[in-house]
């Protein structure tokens, strides 16, 4: 069983951009808004520039977007 890990900025976004969503805007403080326009779901993502994206945060993105832990750990990002 895969277990959620902390991330990477770039990790997340890339993982995401293969998923379709897009950048959107910037939200409050590091947060930006990321969209999938096929079904109009929108992601709120920090950017961080030295630390990683907490656990909890990733688990959160994960089951917003509604994929398995295993879908979205395991999937290729393309960097």
């Amino acid at each position: 069983m895969t277990r959620v890990r902390g991330m990477k900025y770039r990790e997340v976004t890339g993982r995401l951009k293969k998923l379709g969503f897009r950048f959107y805007r910037q939200g409050k403080g590091p947060h930006e808004l990321w969209v999938r326009d096929s079904d109009g779901k929108v992601l709120p993502v920090p950017r961080y520039k030295t630390k990683e994206i907490r656990k909890g945060t990733i688990a959160r993105i994960i089951k917003e977007i509604g994929l398995s832990v295993g879908e979205f750990m395991e999937r290729d990002n393309g960097n």
